[in-house]
């Protein structure tokens, strides 16, 4: 099979490798194709250069995962990466061509009263980058090609490990009511989840990414504490900053909405890390970490 991921960054590139691994042509396509996986072959382009990707593109290709990063948090960076970039890449592939995958995010569902929220939730995302989000999704959509969606969580994993940084320093601080939750999944089930999406022979059209557990933010911060035997937490911070606060790789998954994997699920997919517990864990033994050990050195 011969397989193009767009932005091939932190979670393309470990699609990248699984899927070279497995023995797929795979190409990387980066403005900058530098330190790809093995066996992955570079393209460069800029996605929003209709002329440079025309002439990038390889032929015949069975399937494409559009993975992008944008280059900050603004609007106009998000459009760039996500409306722009999509709609040019679009314009270039044949009809009906592979089947595109696209990584969005659970940003596109605006619910802030501790509600659960799956595939079929009202989509009226409550942030600028939220509603460009919900753009390139309808841009996708409307495109006429065979497509998925992939609404994925807040992801973590290895060299994303500022919130176990923020613990293990003494410097996070609970939140000040119940009711703060993380969406989160690890960054090898996202990998994993866009190659099963690729692969299912019959496939809906938007899914949820997020782990089996949407635990609420003090529970998380608890933990970590614990396993890593950290000075205790601090004060509760303000109401007013629980969207934000200083909690490194936290900020953006805190939420007061819970997002519901059942159609990924029912899909036939299997978390290797069905919650935070086990994912963190798995990054700390990883790195010799534990109560006194350098969990993030």
């Amino acid at each position: 099979m011969r397989r193009l991921i767009a932005g091939c960054g932190y979670l393309g590139s470990t699609l990248a490798a699984r899927w070279a691994a497995a023995g797929h042509v795979v190409f990387g396509l980066r403005r900058r194709p530098v330190g790809l996986p093995a066996g992955v072959r570079p393209l460069a382009a800029d996605l929003c250069d209709a002329a440079g990707l025309a002439a990038a593109l390889p032929p015949d290709l069975d399937a494409v995962v559009y993975a992008v990063a944008a280059d900050g948090r603004s609007p106009e960076a998000y459009r760039r990466a996500y409306v722009e970039g999509l709609a040019r890449l679009l314009d270039q592939l044949p009809e009906p061509g592979p089947r595109v995958v696209f990584a969005s995010s659970t940003s596109v569902y605006g619910q802030d009263d501790g509600s659960w929220v799956d595939e079929d939730s009202p989509t009226e995302p409550r942030s600028e980058t939220g509603r460009i989000l919900l753009e390139a999704e309808a841009t996708l959509a409307g495109s006429g090609r065979p497509f998925s969606i992939l609404r994925l969580g807040g992801l973590y994993g290895p060299g994303r490990t500022g919130l176990l940084e923020t613990v293990r320093a003494g410097k996070a601080r609970l939140p000040d009511e119940a009711g703060v939750y993380t969406n989160r999944i690890h960054r090898d089930d996202a990998a994993r989840a866009l190659d099963h999406l690729v692969n299912l022979p019959d496939v809906d059209s938007v899914y949820i990414g997020a782990d089996d557990e949407p635990a609420e933010l003090r529970t998380v911060l608890a933990w970590m504490a614990n396993r890593l035997g950290a000075p205790g937490l601090g004060a509760p911070e303000p109401a007013a900053s629980a969207a934000g606060g200083p909690l490194g790789s936290g900020r953006g998954q805190r939420t007061r909405k819970r997002c519901r994997n059942r159609r990924l699920r029912a899909s036939g997919f299997r978390f290797q890390y069905p919650s935070f517990r086990e994912g963190y864990d798995a990054i700390l033994r990883a790195q010799g970490g534990g109560p006194g050990g350098c969990g993030v050195c």
